[in-house]
């Protein structure tokens, strides 16, 4: 008879927030994979649980999963966990779930903590649909390349951010994305817990009074407005403010965007395309 994987959520950050049945499952397991040994053995220990550990992280996740695997195969139970949340959420997990589907294994999910699901809850954003994005690309070409191709997502978006990247996401969101909605969620459930709320600039303006951020980040972005039926074509428009306002020809390009809704990327690309919205 085949063992069991189990994924058991762990806490995001206070180790209060762990479910009865994960405390449960962690102390039947014959075995506990996880992300760092030292950290969850500090978990452990909070709760008097002393099993065997063994390392499964993003660094050996293919030879690891497939040792999980048969040793639950061959009637083992092993708990999966990652240092914090749910294993496989931008964390090791999917791979050792894979192997076992395909070798039959049972897989039972055990469900808590997710920084996600937690930030958006209290974000004040709309949290009727939402689009989680991991994390953010490290590097700026691919991170505006891919806040590009979300730029008409109509739900929340979700992602997670280093907290020595988080200034420059921002730069690139109000430069793909125009000045949003935004919520920086940090630490999480920790003692230094703290939610930033605004448009994307006015956070970032206050990000760059502060000395520089430490801690986990949770991102999140709100739709766009829609933006109304403008009264002339763009080019007109850009025409109207340098002659009505004597705005220089980019302060109006900016303006016009503003007032459209638009990132001012996207207005230019409009602008030089001679398109109309």
């Amino acid at each position: 008879m085949p063992g069991t994987i189990y994924l058991v959520a762990t806490p995001i950050g206070n180790l209060e927030d762990i479910t009865l049945r994960a405390l449960r499952i962690l102390r039947e397991a014959d075995l506990v994979a996880c992300e760092d040994t030292r950290h969850t053995r500090k978990l452990l220990a909070h709760y008097q649980i002393h099993k065997p550990l063994v390392s499964y992280h993003e660094h050996n996740e293919a030879e690891q999963a497939e040792e999980l695997v048969k040793k639950a195969a061959a009637g083992g139970r092993i708990a999966v966990v990652s240092d914090a949340g749910m294993p496989g959420i931008s964390d090791p997990g999917y791979r050792v779930v894979q192997r076992a589907i395909e070798r039959g294994v049972p897989v039972v999910p055990v469900p808590g903590p997710v920084a996600a699901e937690a930030a958006l809850a209290v974000s004040g954003l709309p949290c009727e649909a939402f689009r989680f994005g991991g994390f953010l690309p490290s590097k700026p070409g691919a991170r505006r390349k891919l806040l590009q191709s979300l730029a008409g997502e109509t739900a929340t978006l979700v992602f997670y951010e280093a907290p020595h990247r988080i200034q420059a996401a921002l730069e690139d969101i109000v430069e793909v994305l125009g000045s949003r909605p935004v919520v920086v969620a940090r630490e999480l459930t920790k003692v230094h817990e703290e939610f930033l709320r605004g448009s994307a600039d006015s956070i970032l303006d206050e990000l760059r009074r502060r000395p520089p951020v430490k801690g986990e980040i949770t991102l999140l972005v709100g739709r766009g407005e829609t933006p109304a039926a403008p009264q002339a074509p763009l080019g007109r428009r850009i025409e109207q403010l340098m002659e009505e306002q004597k705005l220089d020809r980019m302060t109006a390009l900016k303006t016009a965007a503003r007032e459209r809704g638009l990132s001012k990327r996207e207005a230019y690309r409009l602008w030089q395309h001679g398109e109309e919205e």
